[in-house]
């Protein structure tokens, strides 16, 4: 039994610092490397793919809504279109960085609000998945389980990476309960790191009532703007393996 552990970093923008990214590294087996639309600027991109190369830490692309101000985290109206456009130039951005650094992009993950209403907007969906192909099919796409994403990429011809949030509340239907609501982060680092093996081990995770829901991931996300982001994801991976679970990139 193996699992990805995956963290959101790269998401510095000139002189404002965003997250421990050189702390969260050696924890984790991929980094999805914001890409300079909701966070992130070419040096911290390249700095990031660096310290990735150096740890032996998968790479992947993190694009997201054009929206500093937002961090990305504001739902849009785009045309799907679009959306596609803006993916190919963004992950077209740090392939060329990662090739600079003589080093594979791995993966793609799309961030924050973007990847929510692409989980359950097929047009969204399968405009990140056209993206990612005409980039790169040998790219894996993460996304959320069960999920509008999921058909996209097999509609696209790409491997899926199904995609669990240890620190995250989880709705009865699968879904991630919004960041507007109160509990949708859960800061409890034992709790989270409970979660996180059950999921891998079990294929479940628990809804805020108690209810046991099917949850099977291939990789587990932490977020590298959580609070005590290092501590947390060292406490998961030890849990994981103590667990008698084999940690590695995909």
């Amino acid at each position: 039994m193996h699992i990805d552990i995956n963290c959101d970093l790269g998401e510095s923008f000139g002189p404002w610092i965003m997250g421990a990214d050189a702390e969260v590294m050696p924890n984790i087996t991929s980094a999805n490397v914001a890409c300079g639309a909701h966070a992130g600027d070419p040096r911290v991109m390249r700095r990031t793919v660096r310290a990735a190369k150096q740890h032996g830490v998968a790479i992947g692309a993190h694009p997201g809504f054009a929206d500093l101000q937002g961090f990305g985290r504001r739902e849009m109206q785009a045309d799907p279109g679009e959306v596609e456009d803006s993916l190919i130039a963004q992950i077209g951005a740090l392939a060329a960085i990662a090739r600079a650094e003589a080093a594979p992009l791995r993966h793609v993950k799309a961030h924050g609000a973007l990847y929510n209403m692409a989980a359950r907007d097929r047009r969204l969906a399968e405009a990140i998945a056209r993206a990612i192909a005409a980039c790169d099919p040998a790219l894996i796409m993460f996304a959320l389980p069960g999920s509008a994403m999921i058909d996209a990429a097999a509609g696209a011809g790409l491997r899926a990476a199904a995609e669990g949030f240890a620190d995250r509340s989880y709705e009865p239907d699968g879904s991630l309960t919004p960041r507007s609501r109160p509990g949708a982060v859960i800061h409890d680092v034992a709790v989270v790191v409970d979660r996180a093996v059950r999921m891998v081990r079990d294929g479940v995770v628990l809804t805020p009532d108690g209810r046991e829901i099917p949850l099977k991931v291939d990789t587990i996300c932490v977020h590298g703007d959580t609070p005590g982001a290092p501590d947390l994801t060292k406490r998961i991976r030890a849990g994981l393996e103590a667990a008698g679970i084999t940690v590695r990139s995909l």
